[in-house]
């Protein structure tokens, strides 16, 4: 079956994501990332796309772009071919790095322009890697906190839809249900985090003692809302690792 064909998008703007091939982590360590960026800012300079916002990920990236004087595809082309062939000589090894089809939507009005970005410097707060988005080093947020616009961030346009700087922090920190792109990020569970999450619906002391259907029931229902491991379920219900594996089974 034929690709379907990318929409054009009147505005120029879209919200690009890349992922690594197979889940790949694309990032391992620091260097990796502001290799990453210097890659981006080397594409701009030669393709004069604009950079709203972006957001590096263990396994993805998010950009928020407008089209500059070539197609998307040739700028997205420029930004993973470079970064690619650093990865695999550093990491000794072959082959394709990001999945081969970028994911990609057209940002047509202010609104959503603002959703996006809004979406893209929250993703490490809904993947429960930091407790305030101030906290990620690897987003454009603190470029539009600190002001640092020009090299790799054009901050000015979207700094224009507030009126001040704590309109723009209320915005970007508000709580809400965004899905752009969605691309589920498996949030990482410490025991205390997932019985706090546990107890928010059941007692967990409680869960062990239910009839077995209704058991494997709930034992699913946690499974597949956290991703936790089974050994690591089994734990924290106190709950055998045996039962654990049947119940999932089930589903």
């Amino acid at each position: 079956m034929p690709r379907q064909r990318r929409e054009k998008s009147s505005t120029g703007i879209y919200h690009i994501m890349m992922r690594g091939i197979d889940k790949r982590e694309i990032f391992i360590d620091d260097e990796d990332r502001e290799i990453f960026l210097s890659y981006l800012f080397r594409a701009k300079q030669k393709s004069n796309y604009k950079i709203y916002g972006y957001c590096l990920m263990g396994n993805h990236v998010h950009i928020l772009m407008k089209e500059g004087n070539e197609e998307i595809g040739a700028s997205i082309k420029r930004i993973t071919v470079g970064y690619v062939q650093f990865h695999n000589d550093k990491y000794l090894r072959t082959g394709h790095l990001f999945q081969n089809r970028y994911k990609s939507e057209k940002v047509e009005d202010d609104s959503y322009l603002l959703t996006v970005l809004r979406y893209i410097h929250q993703n490490p707060l809904k993947a429960g890697i930091v407790d305030d988005i101030s906290y990620y080093k690897w987003s454009s947020y603190k470029c539009y906190i600190q002001g640092l616009s020009g090299k790799l961030v054009d901050v000015m346009m979207i700094k224009e839809y507030f009126e001040d700087m704590n309109e723009f922090i209320e915005f970007m920190n508000m709580s809400n249900t965004d899905k752009c792109l969605e691309y589920k990020v498996k949030t990482k569970y410490t025991d205390d985090r997932l019985i706090n999450e546990i107890s928010k619906k059941y007692k967990i002391e409680l869960i062990k003692q239910l009839p077995k259907r209704e058991r494997d029931g709930v034992i699913r229902e946690i499974k597949e809302s956290t991703g936790v491991s089974n050994r690591q379920l089994s734990k924290v219900l106190g709950i055998g690792r045996g039962i654990i594996e049947r119940a999932t089974l089930k589903g």
